[in-house]
């Protein structure tokens, strides 16, 4: 048995050596390959911007050692391919010839590694103008109040708009730019947050002049009022006289609790235009505000139909 295993193990051994003389003796020849180069674009005018993305890599036909094919296909570099000198097919449309910069290419490849041929001879770059718009920030929120509370007045966003530098086939069709989303709960105190714009995912070399937004609210507790608020009949004829049981209605409103004692009777103007009963044919009369405050949230007529009697 100890004769069978030293017999396997020195088989072993000379099949390993053999097997790294030959991968030695294969990787020291020379070959002629095609391998695969990402491309970076240089030289592009810095009033132009890329449009859409152009091809990304690049085939070159190559002449080296295996030693060298292999290192250069472990560790594959970027081919910058000048695109200064642009060649325009149509419209945005531009294209670079790579073959004219076979030296270029030759120089950036690893020591040696000779180039013996680019297999793509156009590569095709849409170029649009880089331009500026002023666009305003569209809210982007959801607010859950605690029970009995509310904003006290309009969100704030600062700053309210933005600056966006792009390529001008999208720039000139963008009419707002989002806010990342702002979700809060059980509000009942004032908030101050700071949130992210959203850039579109598809949209590349998009700048934007700021890239939060402060968002701001005040909110407070409110409370329900009633008031007693005399109306007017309008549009009636000279011929004819209105008579109602009653000349004021009831008002209930809800307000914020620092502003409720700033509202009193004289804050609405209430009217029932008669013109509006006629039209509709409506044997009553409906009472309409026609001015209030605008630090009520809401409110509500009672009762909302009037009836009336007609002396002639």
């Amino acid at each position: 048995m100890k004769t069978k295993n030293k017999i396997s193990r020195t088989f072993l051994g000379f099949l390993l050596a053999s097997i790294l003389i030959w991968f030695l003796i294969t990787l020291s020849k020379e070959y002629v390959i095609t391998i695969n180069f990402p491309i970076n674009y240089t030289g592009i005018s810095k009033d132009k911007i890329l449009q859409s993305t152009p091809q990304k890599d690049l085939n070159l036909v190559v002449k080296a050692s295996g030693f060298k094919i292999l290192k250069t296909r472990l560790n594959t570099k970027k081919i910058a391919i000048n695109s200064a000198k642009l060649n325009r097919k149509k419209g945005t449309k531009y294209f670079v010839l790579p073959r004219t910069q076979k030296a270029s290419v030759q120089q950036q490849l690893p020591s040696g590694v000779d180039l013996q041929e680019i297999i793509k001879d156009t590569l095709y770059l849409d170029l649009g103008s880089l331009v500026t718009k002023k666009v305003v920030i569209k809210p982007n929120v959801d607010l859950k109040y605690h029970v009995g509370y509310d904003l006290s007045e309009k969100i704030k966003i600062q700053p309210d708009s933005v600056l966006v530098y792009g390529p001008e086939n999208y720039i000139k069709t963008l009419q707002n730019v989002e806010m990342n989303p702002l979700v809060l709960t059980d509000l009942k105190n004032d908030f101050e947050k700071s949130v992210a714009l959203k850039k579109p995912k598809d949209i590349k070399n998009l700048k934007f002049s700021k890239q939060k937004v402060i968002v701001t609210g005040k909110v407070e507790k409110f409370t329900e009022g009633t008031l007693i608020v005399p109306y007017n009949i309008i549009n009636v004829p000279e011929n004819l006289t209105i008579n109602t049981l009653s000349k004021k209605v009831s008002v209930v409103f809800i307000v914020g609790l620092s502003h409720f004692n700033k509202i009193n009777a004289n804050s609405f103007q209430i009217v029932c235009d008669y013109n509006t009963t006629q039209k509709n044919n409506l044997n009553y009369l409906i009472p309409k505000v026609i001015s209030k405050p605008e630090i009520i949230k809401s409110y509500k007529l009672v009762p909302n139909k009037i009836d009336y009697l007609i002396e002639k």
